[in-house]
């Protein structure tokens, strides 16, 4: 089949293009961005295309020759993300339609009650959208998805894991069927060829277990070998309040964590099991919530986490390229760059380099990170508690802590654009300079966009702190790599 995966970029899409390409399917994926997917391992295997479903552009060209779309977008997070979610599929369908798309594949969440989050309410629209839009779409109604560096496995491990006593809200107490993220790619694979034409119709899709989310936390606990956890209710907690709870303790900031919460204000359990007529269950069952938990600790343990939620751009972030003459910016520029002789091979200083950030660190001043990390969150910002997804290779699109990689040269070029809170832009560049003589270069530049007044305050309210930062951090990269045993 060809097969058009809108949301390749995301979570759930990065995982989905590489199965189709394994069941023999055609894939072409659109994506705001081709360079997002430039170095992900399947890159050479698909055909990428440059179009935007919210803003109507390319779908055209991207839904020709295409026989099933597979719509794994949403607008969670951005402002007024309901109407974008509304405006999106619709411009999908007209595409699709105009095309002779033979199918329409979707996931969305659990069916909305009277008092449904805003959230699920999106979600719940997007799909009656599909399923009334003349050309026959499956959607797939999916609650809490359990996998490593899935938005709501990371809420789930980083409360249970960092609070081994907590103050509760009422929802913790909210019935929940979750899915392993395994049996949802198996679903969404399966989507491409069971159907017969006339299925037109939406499927709960959930694993063996309900459990409240208290149950949730306690069997984690249990799974990861951590004591008991200790959970005091409190009703007063609400899910406003809540989701900056969440933002503070978990590395899902507060425009992802409030939907989360709200859609775990009601309970969330699948009403029926008919997709097993069309994709049956394993010989040995689906994953249970135990399995599932297992699996992710594992992925992460070994460093093998293919996606994350964190890859999805953020909302409001800057996206500019930096740019190579300041004078782009029509007014002051501020950089801060340092350079040092490394005696040590390119190959060698480039390792440390490429695996900057995360549980490896910034190489200088941690303190300094760190609250620059908690302030960040306090506003509502990223922070730091992003990570990396792999401790030692990084792409262009991947988050990192509360940077994102702009641009990578292997051996040679790192450039990260910041995604914190900022009155302005900035970016910060890392070089690797052979030097002729068997050593290396190493060339680092820190540069600020300022925005307004308050930009250029920021600007000189840091700028003492930069040669304890900055100079420290390209000190220690050098004397990192000087000291790594030779390769």
């Amino acid at each position: 089949m060809r097969c058009l995966v809108t949301g390749a970029t995301g979570y759930v899409g990065g995982r989905l293009v590489p199965r189709l390409l394994a069941a023999g399917h055609e894939v072409r994926c659109l994506t705001r961005d081709p360079r997002r997917l430039r170095d992900v391992p399947w890159a050479s295997r698909v055909e990428i295309v440059t179009g935007d479903v919210a803003a109507d552009a390319g779908l055209a060209g991207a839904c020709k020759d295409i026989e099933v779309v597979y719509y794994l977008v949403h607008a969670l997070g951005q402002a007024a993300f309901e109407d974008v979610d509304r405006e999106s599929a619709l411009n999908l369908v007209i595409a699709a339609r105009d095309a002779g798309v033979s199918r329409i594949v979707y996931l969305g969440g659990p069916v909305p009650g009277e008092r449904a989050s805003a959230h699920l309410r999106s979600r719940g629209e997007v799909g009656d959208i599909f399923l009334r839009s003349g050309v026959p779409s499956v959607v797939f109604r999916a609650a809490v998805i359990i996998g490593s560096g899935s938005a709501s496995f990371e809420m789930l491990r980083y409360l249970t894991e960092r609070l081994p006593v907590m103050v509760t809200p009422s929802w913790v107490r909210s019935r929940v069927q979750p899915i392993a993220i395994r049996d949802v790619l198996r679903y969404l694979v399966a989507a491409a060829t069971v159907f017969p034409p006339r299925v037109n119709r939406a499927f709960d899709i959930g694993g063996p277990d309900v459990l409240s989310y208290a149950e949730m936390m306690q069997r984690y606990s249990r799974v990861a070998g951590l004591p008991r956890r200790v959970l005091v209710p409190v009703r007063a907690l609400t899910p406003w309040l809540s989701s900056h709870w969440v933002g503070l303790v978990t590395p899902v900031p507060n425009r992802i964590a409030r939907p989360l919460v709200g859609s775990l204000i009601h309970d969330a359990v699948c009403g029926e099991h008919d997709i097993a007529e069309f994709v049956p269950d394993p010989h040995d069952g689906l994953t249970g919530f135990d399995l599932a938990v297992q699996l992710a600790l594992r992925k992460i343990r070994d460093a093998d986490v293919e996606t994350s939620w964190a890859n999805a751009a953020v909302p409001g972030a800057p996206s500019d390229p930096l740019p190579s003459d300041p004078s782009w910016s029509g007014g002051t520029a501020y950089q801060d760059e340092r350079s040092r002789a490394v005696p040590a091979p390119p190959a060698s200083l480039w390792q440390v380099v490429e695996a900057i950030g995360g549980q490896n660190g910034w190489h200088s001043f941690p303190l300094a990170w760190s609250i620059r990390g908690w302030l960040d969150r306090a506003v509502g910002g990223v922070g730091l508690r992003r990570g990396r997804r792999d401790p030692h290779r990084l792409y262009v699109g991947e988050a990192l802590d509360f940077w994102r990689v702009e641009e990578i040269v292997p051996g040679s070029l790192l450039r990260l654009r910041a995604e914190m809170k900022l009155p302005g832009l900035a970016w910060l560049e890392m070089r690797v300079h052979d030097d002729g003589s068997g050593g290396s270069v190493y060339s680092q530049r820190a540069v600020f966009l300022p925005k307004g007044l308050a930009g250029h305050a920021y600007w000189w309210s840091v700028a003492p702190f930069h040669a304890v930062v900055f100079g420290g951090m390209a000190r220690n990269i050098a004397r990192t790599a000087a000291a790594a045993p030779a390769s």
